[in-house]
């Protein structure tokens, strides 16, 4: 069975928040910031045994495109921070071959 969540971005009056709903077994919270939203796909993941094979990242129509720089902004502070404390990329990075794009 594959652990899938989806993280929905939303407009409540001037502020985004994140609707998190696990889409396996419904469970549905919202999250305030960013901070919220790592916390509660932890504890939602703890259920799995920490093994999350996907969260599906959607906004509704009415989230403006500054919220999502700002999300965005927010979400490569966390990644840095996370790959500063882990000595890990949290992203894997594609490196591209080169010499055999060199032969082609």
């Amino acid at each position: 069975m594959a652990v899938v969540f989806e993280a929905r971005i939303k407009m409540d009056d001037l502020k985004w928040y994140i609707e998190l709903q696990d889409m396996t077994d419904g469970r549905l919270t919202n999250c305030i910031d960013l901070d919220d939203f790592a916390k509660k796909v932890q504890e939602f993941g703890d259920d799995y045994g920490g093994n999350i094979d996907e969260v599906k990242w959607l906004k509704d129509d009415d989230v403006p495109e500054q919220a999502m720089d700002e999300i965005r902004a927010k979400m490569a502070q966390h990644r840095a921070s996370i790959e500063e404390e882990t000595g890990e990329n949290v992203t894997p990075i594609v490196v591209e071959d080169k010499q055999a794009e060199n032969n082609n």
